[in-house]
């Protein structure tokens, strides 16, 4: 590695769901986000993006994407109840590991795996990657989805070492919480939950520029422009904070680029910071 920070912005596959998942004004029906008794009309397709940061101190994989499993029966794969509102789509090359053995890379040049909150498009493919040498999320994301909320399921990351990490008060982020990486600026953890109890946000820093990553904070940049709240929040109040952060990172002569993980408007590139 050099002393340059690279990410690579990775497209494992596609989504389907339903039109008011990334934007919930698109229906009155508190419900309509999960899919059931809508008509195909309202469904829609988004991508799948996960990131790979290598950075001169370690690189790290940003989400997982869809498991291959997916590819031969996803009901199975994903869970029935799950399969209602997420669709897979997975094409050849797109799993994490293709993506990492493109690379020349295997799961065990990993030093770190952050999922940014545990729904299963994030997580679905974490055992293909288990192999990293750390897995983490954040202390309230693991504790919701231990809590046994129904977006969650368990056998993702059953069996896998995934540990709970803290992002510390006094910190940056619409909370005011977040976790300095490597210690030196570079990359940072930053709570933007509301979308989810913990979901994390990426910041990463070098040379007067920064790339943010979103998670599902935001799907697209109508949201964080005209503050469109996604479908799917656990806190409305904290998901409102996160996007007005985020409108405002936006506005910040050093933003070389947001990244949403299911963004249409996002093409798999490589960013050198």
């Amino acid at each position: 590695m050099t002393d340059k920070i690279t990410i690579h912005v990775m497209r494992c596959g596609t989504v389907g769901t339903d039109e008011t998942i990334p934007d919930r004004s698109r229906s009155a029906n508190p419900l309509a986000y999960t899919g059931v008794l809508r008509a195909r009309r309202h469904q829609v397709w988004l991508p799948v993006y996960t990131y790979l940061i290598e950075h001169p101190d370690g690189r790290i994989l940003v989400d997982t994407g869809w498991h291959t499993d997916v590819r031969k029966d996803q009901r199975r794969a994903l869970s029935w109840q799950l399969n209602i509102a997420s669709k897979a789509v997975l094409p050849p090359g797109e799993a994490v590991t293709e993506h990492l053995a493109a690379l020349d890379l295997k799961p065990e040049d990993l030093d770190l795996v952050l999922l940014t909150h545990l729904d299963v498009d994030h997580v679905s493919g974490l055992k293909l990657v288990r192999n990293a040498k750390k897995i983490v999320t954040s202390e309230a994301e693991l504790a919701a989805a231990e809590g046994g909320d129904i977006r969650y399921n368990k056998k993702f990351w059953e069996g896998t070492r995934l540990e709970a990490i803290h992002l510390k008060d006094g910190g940056i982020g619409p909370q005011g919480h977040s976790l300095d990486v490597f210690v030196d600026g570079t990359v940072r953890f930053v709570d933007l939950s509301g979308h989810s109890a913990g979901t994390t946000g990426v910041l990463v820093e070098k040379g007067g520029s920064f790339v943010l990553i979103t998670a599902d904070a935001c799907y697209n940049r109508a949201n964080w422009e005209d503050m469109k709240l996604p479908g799917i929040t656990a806190d409305r109040d904290k998901a409102l904070a996160a996007l007005a952060w985020v409108r405002g990172m936006s506005r910040d002569p050093r933003c070389a680029q947001i990244l949403a993980t299911h963004d249409a408007g996002v093409e798999p590139q490589v960013i050198t910071l």
